[in-house]
């Protein structure tokens, strides 16, 4: 099992449900993609990164890609470019609600096989004050995520509630990896470690 990204967060979901996986990043660009569906853009984007990293694996393997944005105002937001970004976007979602989509890619390489789907997550975000907002922008946490939030980290204290699955906010949906790998002819316990 490969996992095509960088994120800490996606790794240490697969590692904590029993799966090894190595990490390649994929080096895809995320804003040669350009489009106005959330949900879309966010497939595209899971689907080149995991063709980028099979493209470089000799042998049989399993690559995963994924790829979050939130769509909130009719706007489709990935990490933010900067601090100052990040506290603008901060300052409209407060109190307010988005959604999280999560591309969901799966190439077996032996194969040739692929399987795309997304999943989404309604976000409500809690009433957080300047101050607050200023003290997490400042961690450096919202600038290397989608939406400027995680939910698994000091940015759960901001999430009041979602409405879905969680692991979908935090970039890898587990239920969904295991219906694309059987639909790929896989069990997902066979790779538990």
């Amino acid at each position: 099992m490969i996992l095509a990204s960088a994120s800490p967060a996606r790794y240490k979901l697969l590692h904590d449900a029993g799966i090894t996986a190595e990490k390649i990043v994929s080096g895809v660009d995320e804003s040669v993609v350009q489009h106005t569906d959330p949900a879309r853009t966010a497939g595209m984007l899971a689907a080149l990164k995991a063709q980028a990293v099979a493209a470089q694996v000799t042998g049989p393997a399993l690559v995963i890609g994924c790829d979050s944005v939130l769509a909130f105002d009719g706007e489709i937001l990935g990490k933010p470019a900067d601090a100052a970004e990040a506290t603008r976007r901060w300052q409209k979602m407060r109190g307010r609600s988005g959604v999280l989509h999560t591309g969901h890619s799966v190439i077996d390489t032996a194969t040739g096989r692929h399987a795309l789907q997304g999943a989404r997550t309604i976000v409500h975000f809690a009433q957080v004050s300047d101050a607050e907002i200023d003290a997490y922008v400042a961690t450096g946490e919202p600038l290397h995520v989608a939406g400027a939030f995680t939910i698994d980290g000091r940015g759960g204290a901001f999430v009041e509630r979602i409405e879905g699955d969680h692991g979908t906010v935090i970039g890898l949906s587990l239920p969904l990896l295991r219906k694309l790998l059987t639909s790929l002819g896989h069990d997902l316990t066979t790779l538990w470690s």
